[in-house]
């Protein structure tokens, strides 16, 4: 397949970038300001504004699938639903699949199920709740968009670097958690989970994921 990373110098990014090159896909590394990679026969850089349309298209164009994975700076989480609905309208256009790594803001809360984790204080202190906020706001962008092929990944309360053990458990709109509580993943075999997505849709637009080891 050749892909889209928007956001591949971020995090998330890198690691999708990581595990799709790894897999035979060839990718298009697009970002504000895009890296040196040293896979240069399966990997392209790209400077891409997410913001302009004309320069989105043609990050797209001849595309078989893209993926999302941004996060707004500090003060400007606000932008985050509009830049998501013009990548969602880029990819309509172009005719291909878009796998969105959100946050973990709008699932459920595993003890009130009526509650978003964006507002329960358990897994989401005030320091994260605007870009909890902002992730609530990213779906529904997302859900305004019914005729795209997309997908929404949300991770669980902690995603940071680690080692890719290549397992996961999936689930679907409530966030996953342990015996002891626990919900996290690494940035690692989050990208495992995002590219099996692109490469084999679930049946469930919004997912969520947690470290397979945690919920044994």
């Amino acid at each position: 397949m050749n892909i889209t990373v928007i956001g591949a110098t971020g995090m998330v990014g890198t690691r999708l970038v990581t595990e799709a090159t790894t897999r035979g896909h060839r990718v298009i590394a697009a970002a504000r300001h895009p890296g040196t990679h040293p896979r240069a026969g399966a990997i392209t850089s790209l400077a891409l504004d997410a913001r302009d349309p004309e320069q989105l298209a043609a990050a797209l164009h001849g595309t078989d699938g893209a993926f999302l994975a941004v996060r707004p700076s500090l003060g400007h989480e606000h932008t985050l639903a509009p830049l998501t609905t013009g990548v969602l309208d880029a990819a309509a256009s172009e005719g291909i699949r878009l796998v969105v790594i959100g946050g973990a803001g709008p699932l459920r809360s595993p003890d009130e199920p009526d509650r978003l984790v964006a507002e329960d204080p358990t897994f989401v202190p005030p320091a994260w709740r605007a870009i909890a906020a902002a992730s609530t706001d990213q779906l529904r962008a997302c859900e305004r968009h019914p005729d795209a092929a997309w997908s929404y990944l949300s991770p669980p309360a902690l995603l940071e670097p680690g080692r890719r053990t290549g397992t996961y458990v999936r689930g679907t709109t409530t966030l996953l958690v342990g015996p002891d509580g626990t919900s996290r993943i690494t940035a690692e075999d989050l990208a495992v989970a995002a590219v099996d997505e692109l490469e084999r849709p679930g049946t469930d637009r919004h997912f969520t994921i947690n470290e397979l080891a945690v919920c044994r």
